[in-house]
C-alpha cells in the first residue's frame, strides 16, 4: 500500500469513529458544558470538520472550502469557528446536528476524493501554512496532522460524553 492510500484508509477510519462517537446526541447533550475546562461536543465536532474543510481545501489544494461555497450558510452552525483560540466561541456556538452531519459527510467525501487523487510526489510537495502554526511542511505531513486532529478531538468528545454519564466511544 502506498502512503496516499494509507492516509485515505486512516481518514476513513477516523471519520467513522468520529461519526459513531457523535451518534444521535440530543441538543442538550451536544451543547453541554458544565465541566471546568471542557468544551461542548458541538464545538469539537465543528472544529474537526470545518478545520478539515478549510485546511485541506484552501491551504493544501488552493480551492475554496465548502463552507465558503456550496455550503455557505447551510452548515447548521450558528456561527463559523474563528481562527486561533476557539474556546469562547465553543461555549456559545449552536449546532443543528442533522444539518451539520450532512455538511460533515460532504467534507469527508471531498477529503476522500482528494486523497484518492494524490501521488507520492504530491505528498512530498512543500507548502507554507502561515498563518497556521505548522510553518513550512509537506502535504503528507499536514494531512497526517489533520487526521490526528480528528482522532484527538474524537477522544475529547468521548470524554465530554462520559462527563455527562453517557457512553463515550460506541465500542
Amino acid at each position: 500500500m502506498d502512503a496516499a492510500a494509507l492516509l485515505r484508509q486512516m481518514y476513513a477510519q477516523a471519520h467513522s469513529w468520529l461519526e459513531a462517537t457523535i451518534g444521535d446526541l440530543n441538543s442538550e447533550q451536544l451543547h453541554w458544558c458544565e465541566a471546568e475546562g471542557a468544551l461542548p461536543v458541538a464545538a469539537h465536532y465543528a472544529h474537526i470538520v470545518a478545520g478539515e474543510d478549510f485546511i485541506l481545501n484552501m491551504t493544501v489544494r488552493g480551492a475554496q472550502p465548502l463552507l465558503m461555497s456550496s455550503w455557505a450558510g447551510k452548515t447548521g452552525l450558528s456561527e463559523l469557528p474563528p481562527m486561533g483560540d476557539w474556546g469562547a466561541w465553543g461555549r456559545t456556538v449552536q449546532m443543528d446536528l442533522p444539518q451539520f452531519q450532512a455538511y460533515a459527510k460532504a467534507v469527508f467525501a471531498e477529503t476522500d476524493a482528494y486523497l484518492g487523487s494524490l501521488t507520492g510526489a504530491d505528498l512530498d510537495r512543500e507548502i507554507d501554512t502561515t498563518p497556521l502554526p505548522f510553518g513550512k511542511t509537506t502535504v503528507g505531513a499536514l494531512a497526517s496532522i489533520m487526521c490526528s486532529n480528528v482522532l484527538l478531538h474524537t477522544g475529547e468528545i468521548s470524554t465530554v460524553k462520559g462527563l455527562q454519564g453517557l457512553k463515550g466511544y460506541p465500542f
